[in-house]
């Protein structure tokens, strides 16, 4: 009985473990490097907390959630840079002022941009580029899925028309050099609002902002599928014409989760951006996207929580296997998937279910089912 109490306990308050384990137990336990490392690696699980809420509980395999990670990468990435131009003593501002173009990033100096884009203007004010960074991915998202999902568009195309977004932002960025600094992304930025982010103090409090915004992630989603509007969500996922049929509209409700996670991974990508001190194209386009996607399935794509620790357990598998097995370590990340995939389809967070003491062989193989049930009551 006692062992069951505890299991319960575990279930019950998996957020309040995870938070004590990112806020309290690693920031102690780890140097500066490894926090560093640490809080890149939250800054992905943000996308896969959202995976967990379209894809385990909206039905909605999205394959470019990149896209919107990388919105708010940039528009991060954008006040930072112009905050660098802007610096009397930086080498952006010396060598935009050698071409007679103060003001300017480098690399539109480089590709012979004459004046700041009016759409980079805003990116001056720090109110403006947060508030771009959390409402334009998210209305974006909403108005590209409530298009696709009013017109019956879903399951494997919408999966199709994700992929295709994130390659041709990616395509896009590239091909427009002059303007998002091209393959090379937008780098050489070390301040934000005249706080040297280079400094000590300034990356601890940094993952501490990182790892407090993704608690309350989580705490969002777990509202949100506590409430009413998870409940017909689930519904729509199990059986969309019978929801449709009770008067609903499935295509607002799937919309709106959707722009929901693309919120979060627009505040990851802002606080990715912040700590690794770049911009890139390769974080929007195919690969990163369907990362995104292994850290949920890694997690458990029904519980919220195991989606973080899928993302602390491949992105730190990622950091273990290139630094002792350099050459092969890309075929280990693949077997670790696979692995998981083939012996856990319910990701981490099943693996409590199984271990679980008084469960029966049955239930041991229905995690999915099992797991629904503590989140949507």
């Amino acid at each position: 009985m006692a062992n069951r109490d505890l299991w319960g306990l575990l279930s019950r308050y998996g957020v309040v473990l995870l938070a004590i384990l990112i806020l309290l137990v690693l920031p102690l336990s780890l140097g500066i490097f490894r926090l560093g490392l640490l809080a890149k690696y939250l800054s992905l699980a943000f996308c896969a907390v959202g995976i967990v809420l379209i894809w385990g509980y909206g039905g909605i395999l999205s394959l470019g959630q990149g896209v919107f990670f990388g919105l708010g990468s940039y528009m991060m990435a954008m006040f930072l840079k112009l905050e660098r131009a802007a610096e009397a003593d930086s080498s952006t501002s010396a060598l935009s002022t050698f071409f007679g173009q103060a003001g300017l990033p480098d690399f539109m100096s480089w590709n012979s941009v004459e004046a700041l884009p009016w759409w980079w203007e805003p990116f001056h004010h720090v109110w403006f580029t947060i508030t771009a960074i959390l409402i334009l991915p998210p209305l974006l998202a909403f108005i590209l899925a409530y298009v696709n999902f009013r017109r019956r568009v879903g399951e494997v195309y919408f999966s199709i028309i994700t992929l295709s977004l994130s390659a041709i932002m990616a395509i896009v960025i590239v091909g427009q050099q002059g303007y998002t600094g091209g393959i090379n992304g937008i780098t050489d930025f070390k301040t934000f609002m005249g706080i040297d982010l280079d400094q000590d103090n300034a990356k601890i409090v940094m993952y501490y902002i990182t790892a407090g915004l993704l608690i309350a992630c989580v705490l969002v989603g777990q509202f949100i599928l506590r409430s009413r509007l998870g409940k017909v969500l689930v519904a729509i996922r199990d059986r969309e014409d019978r929801v449709r049929f009770s008067g609903y509209d499935p295509a607002l409700f799937k919309a709106f989760i959707f722009a929901v996670a693309a919120l979060f991974s627009s505040i990851g990508g802002a606080m990715f951006t912040m700590q690794i001190g770049l911009a890139s194209p390769s974080l929007v386009g195919i690969v990163p996207s369907i990362e995104m996607v292994i850290y949920a399935a890694v997690g458990g794509r029904l519980s919220l929580v195991g989606a973080v620790y899928g993302s602390l357990l491949v992105g730190y598998g990622k950091t273990f296997f290139s630094e002792n097995f350099v050459q092969y370590w890309l075929y280990m990340i693949g077997a670790l998937f696979i692995v998981i995939v083939m012996f856990l389809p319910g990701g981490l967070a099943s693996l409590m279910e199984k271990l679980r003491p008084g469960k029966s062989a049955k239930n041991a193989q229905a995690p999915i089912a099992n797991e629904l049930k503590p989140e949507t009551r």
